[in-house]
């Protein structure tokens, strides 16, 4: 694949937020080519247009399907694997997220949940003790809140994403 000079600086600066969301750089830009290729690609093609070592490919690629926004297929004639991006934005948003719920945000909710039942009957400080469930029950909300949107369909919580801040105005208390 020719890359042009937006489709490099695409790809580098996905690998550059990578690093920010806690992955390697050579998966993020890995991702970042398999998302704008209007194909799918072979490791040795996605090898060959970024400039990485098969073996670095091979491994960005185990782990992006490990969080399920690669998906990898064969066509006739050919043994080997190609892989693309999850193609809808919508999905690969809703993807990433649930992702980073399941790896960060439950085991912290589930260990602050743990806490706070060893804080029963020791010497945990009132005020600390008040800080953590505070804390906790902020993130049950946000946890809760979040649970609830993914059930609803795709075109309503695309309309509330539309929607924007202007909802406030049906809620009572937002004047």
């Amino acid at each position: 694949m020719k890359l042009t000079q937006a489709m490099q600086d695409f790809i580098l600066h996905w690998g550059d937020m990578g690093a920010k969301w806690g992955t390697n750089r050579s998966v993020a830009q890995v991702h970042a080519l398999l998302h704008i290729s209007p194909d799918p690609l072979t490791a040795e093609e996605i090898s060959e247009t970024l400039g990485l070592a098969r073996s670095n490919v091979s491994t960005a690629v185990k782990e992006l399907q490990g969080w399920k926004l690669v998906k990898v297929s064969r066509q006739l004639g050919d043994r080997r694997d190609h892989f693309t991006s999850v193609r809808d934005m919508f999905d690969l948003v809703n993807v990433v997220i649930e992702g980073r719920r399941e790896r960060e945000f439950a085991p912290t909710l589930e260990a602050m949940q743990d806490l706070m039942k060893a804080t029963e009957g020791d010497n945990t400080p009132k005020a600390v003790r008040q800080r953590m469930v505070e804390t906790l029950e902020t993130m049950e909300m946000f946890d809760s809140w979040y649970r609830d949107v993914a059930k609803l369909p795709r075109r309503v919580q695309m309309g509330a994403l539309k929607l924007g801040s202007r909802i406030a105005r049906f809620l009572p208390g937002s004047d």
